[in-house]
């Protein structure tokens, strides 16, 4: 996931966001108070996850070849807001025993983390692979399960290799065939220890805001066209790669492969308006079922190919701007995940509107919806960012009912986490862990969701995206200052390290009132 950019909204988004005096429809809070009358079982996964472009560093090192980000923030420095970039990032291309030892510290059994494309394929093409590239992560992976670690893998973090994106990137159909060479090469050398992997980060932020938008790398701002190509082909390289590990690899390795898809929570700003309602609804269609309901359904929602198919045709389309799988493409997407991994970060408010705000085409216009900020939610960080612990569980129901329960499957979330702006007592951060994970008990307990594992977003403070070093997600502190790339725990590591050792969550630990911390070393 993500400020954290990656989940960041469209500028047209944030003009319409408005602060409400009113708003009726919402749940009452629950009281955080005491120990959790629910605990997590012993079998529940508790994780923490990266990106490889966020931390990794060493862009020209052992022959990686440039990824698009590179390439982009070398080419416009002051495209993010710090004019940073991630050349060095946290350095965990020669630091990487040292984000070991912080997994170790938190008492996680689950690290998730990316592989770079560019750094195993420099060419993007898997006519030359790197030897630096295949013995670093090599060594990655064997210094995870040395310390009982099990690495979940994601071949495609957004680090298109620059040669790719030359070649039109998501846009081109062929990148749907270079991405299953990549993948056959992952699994070829890395399935004997990596046994969870998931295709795709956020296929939804990659188009939105980098093919359809300017927010993130390439910034094609190809905005009604652009977002729905990128879509197509990324779910199609998705089901590509899905199949390939499922005949050639899953018999001899026995592993899990899946996809990481992101939505906030629509929460409708009238509950009892059926307008609201149904653009709440008609929100979550468009930027989540767009993506899983392929995947777990079958085709695109017919909300979805409905409302892009009319809008098409009234603005003067031959051809609808949302491409058509065929028959076939149907059936290799339909089933093509072992799991549904989900990254939530945030919520808004949700009305109709007629969208004159917004490009046209795009499809913010093709929503129709406009996104508000409650007042009430607190804004610890970034500018889209607002905390709403009941939205965690209220999306994780809407996922169960459209997705889990019709096909016997469990949730994982892949990411979640906190957006604030720096410091080690980062008390905002432990009450959000403490919330959110307590609603992710109700809608297991009491919801009877099948929900599987939970990874925080993030590890340690990264290069958050067009945010730079500006927004920090991170239970440790890295200090990008120093040559060394510090890593120094915040108090969120010592209430995250005890949720794992108890499996259950102690309202009052580290509240800021209290004095029960350790001290910040490793």
């Amino acid at each position: 996931m993500r400020g954290k950019s990656r989940v960041a909204l469209s500028v047209a988004a944030l003009a319409c966001f408005s602060f409400l005096s009113t708003v009726s429809g919402l749940s009452e809070p629950l009281m955080y108070t005491g120990l959790s009358n629910y605990t997590f079982p012993e079998e529940f996964i508790f994780g923490v996850a990266t990106s490889a472009y966020q931390i990794e560093g060493g862009w020209n090192l052992g022959g990686k070849g440039e990824s698009m980000w590179d390439t982009h923030l070398h080419k416009y420095p002051n495209y993010t807001v710090d004019g940073s970039n991630a050349d060095i990032a946290a350095d965990s291309y020669h630091l990487y025993k040292e984000d070991v030892k912080m997994v170790q510290y938190l008492g996680l059994t689950y690290y998730r983390l990316s592989m770079s494309w560019p750094r195993l394929l420099p060419r993007g093409t898997d006519n030359y692979i790197s030897e630096d590239g295949k013995r670093y992560y090599r060594n990655v992976f064997e210094e995870l399960l040395k310390a009982n670690i099990t690495p979940v893998v994601t071949l495609f973090h957004w680090d298109l290799p620059t040669p790719l994106m030359d070649l039109g990137g998501w846009n081109n159909p062929r990148v749907v065939d270079y991405f299953e060479d990549y993948a056959r090469v992952a699994f070829e050398l890395f399935g004997d220890v990596v046994k969870i992997w998931t295709t795709m980060n956020e296929p939804h932020q990659h188009c939105y805001n980098g093919y359809g938008g300017t927010q993130f790398a390439p910034a094609l701002n190809a905005h009604g066209i652009g977002e729905y190509l990128c879509t197509h082909y990324m779910l199609l390289a998705h089901a590509k790669a899905y199949h390939l590990y499922d005949k050639v690899f899953r018999p001899k390795q026995n592993g899990q492969i899946g996809i990481t898809l992101d939505s906030f929570w629509a929460e409708p700003k009238n509950a009892s308006d059926p307008e609201d309602v149904a653009a709440a609804e008609n929100y979550l269609q468009m930027h989540l079922g767009i993506y899983a309901n392929p995947i777990f359904n079958g085709d695109y929602p017919d909300f979805v190919r409905q409302r892009v198919n009319n809008m098409s045709i009234q603005q003067g389309y031959t051809r609808s701007r949302l491409p058509y799988f065929s028959q076939e493409e149907v059936k290799m997407l339909k089933g093509s995940s072992d799991f549904f991994g989900l990254n939530h970060y945030a919520s808004f408010l949700m009305s109709p509107c007629p969208g004159d705000e917004y490009n046209v085409p795009s499809m913010d216009h093709d929503t129709g919806v406009c996104l508000e900020q409650h007042p009430n939610w607190p804004k610890p960080g970034a500018v889209w960012f607002s905390v709403n612990p009941e939205g965690f569980r209220k999306l994780l129901n809407w996922v169960n009912d459209n997705y889990i329960k019709r096909n016997n499957m469990s949730i994982i979330v892949t990411e979640n986490g906190l957006c604030d702006l720096g410091g080690l007592k980062d008390y905002a951060r432990i009450s959000y862990h403490k919330k959110y994970l307590y609603q992710l008990l109700l809608a297991k307990n009491l919801d009877n969701i099948n929900i599987q594992g939970y990874f925080a977003w993030t590890l340690m403070d990264v290069f958050e995206w067009t945010d730079g070093y500006t927004s920090k997600f991170g239970l440790f502190h890295v200090d990008f200052e120093s040559p060394e790339r510090t890593r120094t725990p915040k108090l969120s590591a010592q209430l995250y390290k005890q949720i794992v050792k108890t499996r259950q969550i102690d309202f009052e630990f580290l509240s800021p009132e209290s004095s029960k911390y350790q001290s910040n070393k490793l």
